[in-house]
């Protein structure tokens, strides 16, 4: 048996985006969510990569993030999240249409790929970033519903926006709201 052979390399993606997963602090629900391996699976892959390892990478405990409010709560913030969003949209980890499942939207191993890229090129953009990779995991199942967060075009300066989905349709980036309100 040899760990090059075809059969083997769905295993070994999935064991490979769970240890990129653990990199970013994932928890373990959203680890078997991404990937489909277990949660004993999880847990004996963390102890065999990093428990006693000089940088020891913690695990967060507790429920996700799920308020997609989140993303809108500052000015920053929203600059952040339409960076993030940016990128999710250029490495094709939004999916084409808006997903109707809304417990799971669109998980799997090549997504959560182009999810880890993502994310790391936007920690490599906002080095101080407030956006954790669990709340970019929130961030694109909330975009690929669209029941709560959409994103817009600004209709002054056309970047990209992410917004609610309940607000008005004159969508304004942070940057062109502020101007707005110091006129």
């Amino acid at each position: 048996m040899r760990i090059s052979d075809d059969r083997y390399d769905r295993d070994r993606l999935r064991l490979d985006l769970a240890l990129r997963f653990m990199r970013h602090e994932a928890r373990t629900h959203t680890i078997r969510k991404w990937t489909g391996l277990t949660d004993d699976r999880i847990r004996k892959l963390y102890r065999s990569y990093f428990v006693d390892t000089p940088t020891q990478v913690p695990r967060h405990r507790g429920k996700s993030p799920q308020t997609a409010a989140f993303f809108l709560r500052s000015p920053r913030i929203q600059q952040e999240t339409a960076v993030l969003a940016s990128l999710f949209c250029l490495l094709g980890v939004m999916p084409a249409h808006m997903v109707v499942e809304a417990a799971n939207p669109i998980p799997g191993v090549a997504r959560g790929e182009r999810l880890c890229q993502a994310f790391e090129a936007y920690c490599a953009l906002v080095p101080s970033s407030q956006i954790t990779f669990e709340h970019a995991v929130l961030l694109v199942n909330a975009l690929a519903r669209g029941d709560e967060l959409q994103i817009g075009g600004c209709v002054d300066c056309g970047g990209l926006a992410v917004v609610d989905s309940f607000a008005e349709s004159d969508v304004r980036c942070s940057h062109c709201s502020r101007g707005s309100l110091q006129r």
